[in-house]
Order: structure tokens, then sequence, then C-alpha cells
């Protein structure tokens, strides 16, 4: 089976951000997840590099906008591997094969009929590269997003019929009531639907910088629509000599913030539909991050969290599973640098580091370093097995948070069996070996399994801790594996001698 994620293509008029970076790790770890399941897997992210507020950057910085874009299209690519990010292309929409794709396929909407001339007038917000109805202006005639007035524009130009597409869409989301993702977010979309759709700019007369109209080269297309369709551009480009377009479209699920809900739920369908093509299997939308005064993170407010000072303080992982954890996935929620600390030690260093290193430690100690050939504990196998199975389930629906917390349960109950079996007293009897070697035999599987489980959000560490327990082969992270292997003859790493282990995650206070 074929997964394609995406990410939302990232702007290049400024600097990557948390934001950035929460949305990626968040598409990484469905990557990483449906590569475990055996699924043939297509991860693309990218940079959105056209439009009105490059060029005006450009300007303002004195260099031309392919400058700006190529300097900054570099920062947004060098982010992926500090964020230990998987992705398998980084488009950008300055690239030439784009440029003839768009062309293409939107030469197409306008010979079906669905592209007139005419005239618009109205409020537009030059950061958002859109404009606004009434009901979506804050008082004041200001952006809802970036709550700066907006500008009264008229543009003569070429317009998307979007009206036409009122009922395709309703039907749409009546027919697949999870096709949008949380249902909050389907029903924002579909309130925006039911107020009655109206024509869009399709392209813009007085700008140079953009993908040029076929049908009127004194034209150039709004950046939305050229930046919606690399999702279905980068396919045809992004192995050379091969179109993956008929193995990987429809995308399975495209991740967006909702920022970006309008375009991604309602004019990008009308666009498949009107170009022929299918809408995405899902689309989920997430929330802010918020800063400690529950307002949306900004430089201008002073409140943000800084990506890579926690990668500098605490590692990448650390930030991987923080931004999956502290927020649940889909909605806002305030994050900060006291947040960060406190998950750190109270789970990473406290919990999952104390299970791995006192788990291989006793082994050491009352084995000589090797895994007992035990039968397993039952009760505890019973806790395990389902593990993969709803984390598959939950993944499924994007709920990255809820998935990590079923997986969290296990490292609170692994370090729980601890205390109730208490290995140390067991050690210290010789009529109690065969206890001991179970209760030792089973911590080492379930360390295992959760290693295996938790691998997509913590890649780096749970590498390590494999490579311990001498799981090296590329099978060895295959979710098939994350289930006990037997009860009787001891776990899948019987008789194994485990390697050493370097703290995962050392204390910082």
């Amino acid at each position: 089976m074929a997964y394609y994620v995406t990410t939302p293509i990232y702007y290049v008029n400024a600097a990557p951000h948390l934001g950035h970076a929460y949305t990626t790790i968040a598409a990484d770890v469905l990557a990483r997840h449906m590569r475990q399941r055996g699924e043939e897997v297509f991860f693309l992210t990218g940079t959105d590099e056209h439009g009105e507020p490059v060029a005006q950057a450009a300007d303002a910085e004195g260099v031309t906008p392919q400058e700006l874009a190529d300097r900054n299209a570099e920062r947004f690519r060098a982010l992926m591997p500090i964020l230990n990010v998987s992705n398998d292309y980084f488009i950008r929409t300055s690239d030439p094969e784009h440029h003839a794709r768009v062309q293409e396929i939107l030469q197409r909407v306008y010979d079906a009929g669905y592209v007139y001339e005419g005239t618009y007038e109205g409020w537009y917000c030059p950061r958002c590269a859109d404009f606004k109805g009434e009901a979506e202006m804050l008082p004041g005639h200001r952006c809802p997003i970036h709550e700066i007035e907006l500008t009264r524009e008229a543009q003569e130009n070429w317009f998307f019929a979007l009206s036409r597409f009122q009922e395709p869409l309703e039907r749409l989301y009546a027919e697949r009531p999870e096709w949008v993702l949380p249902r909050a977010r389907a029903n924002e979309a579909r309130a925006f639907i039911a107020s009655g759709l109206q024509d869009v700019s399709l392209t813009r007369p007085a700008l140079r910088w953009g993908v040029t109209v076929p049908w009127d080269p004194e034209q150039v297309f709004y950046v939305w629509f050229d930046a919606l369709l690399n999702y279905v551009t980068a396919l045809g480009f992004a192995q050379p000599g091969s179109d993956l377009s008929e193995t990987f479209w429809p995308a399975s699920v495209q991740i967006i913030g909702k920022d970006i809900l309008k375009f991604h739920t309602v004019y990008w369908p009308a666009l498949l539909f009107a170009a022929g093509l299918e809408v995405p299997q899902r689309m989920f939308v997430h929330g802010f991050l918020l800063g400690g005064d529950g307002r949306k993170m900004s430089k201008s407010l002073g409140n943000v969290l800084d990506p890579f000072a926690v990668i500098d303080r605490y590692g990448t992982d650390a930030l991987r599973f923080y931004l999956s954890r502290e927020v649940t996935f889909g909605s806002d929620g305030p994050v900060s640098d006291e947040t960060v600390d406190t998950r750190y030690h109270a789970e990473l260093v406290n919990e999952l580091g104390n299970l791995a290193s006192r788990t291989l430690a006793m082994v050491d100690r009352y084995r000589a370093g090797r895994v007992p050939a035990a039968a397993l504990d039952s009760a505890l196998a019973e806790d395990l097995d389902p593990l993969a199975p709803r984390v598959c389930e939950l993944l499924d629906g994007c709920e990255l948070s809820i998935a990590l917390d079923e997986i969290w349960q296990r490292v609170r109950r692994l370090n729980r069996y601890v205390e109730e079996r208490a290995p140390w007293a067991q050690a210290k009897d010789p009529a109690r070996a065969g206890e001991l070697n179970t209760t030792l035999a089973t911590l080492v599987e379930g360390l295992r399994i959760v290693a295996v489980v938790l691998h997509p959000y913590m890649p780096a560490a749970t590498r390590s801790l494999l490579d311990a327990l001498g799981e090296r082969a590329p099978e060895d992270l295959a979710l098939s594996a994350a289930r006990c292997a037997s009860s009787d003859g001891g776990g899948r790493l019987a008789e194994r001698a485990l390697a050493p282990l370097a703290q995962l995650f050392p204390r910082l206070r």
C-alpha cells in the first residue's frame, strides 16, 4: 500500500520557526510509522517562493526575489536534518519543473471553462496574500491572523469560478465526514461553504514574480494556486525519469495549520475537481502553539519558544517528544521553556531513561549481561501486545498525542513492574532465581517493544536503545515485531548478550 504525506510548503519571506518544526515533525512521525508498517511511503515538504510578500521583502533588502528565495529556501532545507526529518523530497516552487506542471494543470482548468476575466475589489492582506470577506475580518478591517490593517484593492484579472463548486463541496463533506479532521475544523470549512462561495482571483496583473499565465503572459498566477499544486506537481519530477503520480496520488494525509484552513479545505478540493483530479484522502488541521500569555507565538510579542535553543540544550529527540506530547495534536495549547524542562526531566530522564538504564544494569549485574531464557510475565505481555495495533489505529486518524500517551502508559507500567517485582530482593534469594529470570526477561522484552513503537517520535534515542539490545537489522524496527515473541520460552531476545548503553537523556539540573 502507498502512503503519501505532505506538510504545507513554507513561505521564504522569513526564517524557520517553531510552527514549521511542529508541522514537519508531525508529518515525519506519520511517515516513519507507516514505513514500520511496511508501506511504500512518500513524504513531501518544501518552500513556497512566489507572491507579493517575497517580492516586497526582496525589494526591502535590495536583492532579487530569486536571490532571497535561494537564500531562505536553503535555511528551510537545512532544518530537515536538524529535526531528524526523513522527507523523501524537498520541493521549491521556483523549480522550473513545477512551473511547467502548474501551467499545464491550470490550462486544463481554463480549457474546462472554469476561468473567466473580470474585476474584483475587496480587503486584502499582503501577508496572507488573501482577500478577506466581511465575516473573516477583525474590527477596523484587520487581518484575523496577522492583526494588521487590510488594504482596499481592485484588480482586473482572471477568476476561478469557485462558486460553481458549491454543491460538489457540500457533497464531499456530507459523504466523507472524516475528510477533514478534527471535526471542529471540518465544521469551520462547512460553515464557510454554507455562507455562499464567491469566485476568487486566479491571477495577478501587476506582479512579475510568479508562474506566468500561459493564455495571458502579462499576468502570473495568484500565489496560493501555484503553491497548492505543489502536492501534485512534485510527484512528476521528484524521482528523475519517473512519474510517481499513479502510485501516490491522491495524498493519504495532508497536515496543515488552521491559519490556512480555507485554502486547503475549500479552494484546494474545488481546484482539484476543476482539473479532473482526485481530492486527498484526508486533511488534518492542527492548532496554534501559544505563548505563556495564551496568544499565538510571535517575535513581536516576545513569547516565542526557540526550537533551536531547545535542541541545543536538550537534543532533537526531546523537541520532537515535547511537541508531540505537550499539546494535543489538533488543538491550540501553550508551550514554554519551563514545560520543556519539566517534560524532559520528569518523563525522558526519570521515566524512559531510568527504565532503560536500570533494566540493562540489572541484566548485567544479575545475569552477566545475558537475557534469561525464561517465561515472560503473562499479565504484562497482555498489556504490551495490544500497544502496536492501538497506535496504528490512532495514527491512522492522526492522533499523534493520544498515540504517544498510549506508549507512555506502557513506559510507566514497566517502571511500576520494577517496583512491584523488586528484582534486587529476588536476586538475594537463590530459591527465587526463576522469578528473577522472568522479571528480567519481561522487562527487556517490554523495553524492546516500547522502543520499536516509540521510534517514529524519537528515532535517535530509540535507535541507541535497540542497538544496545542487539536489534540492529531493518526488520527489527517493523511494527510486526512489536509484540511478545513467546510467553513460555522467553522473549525475542532470550540468551542475547546486551551491549552497554550510554545515558539516553542526561540530567541537566
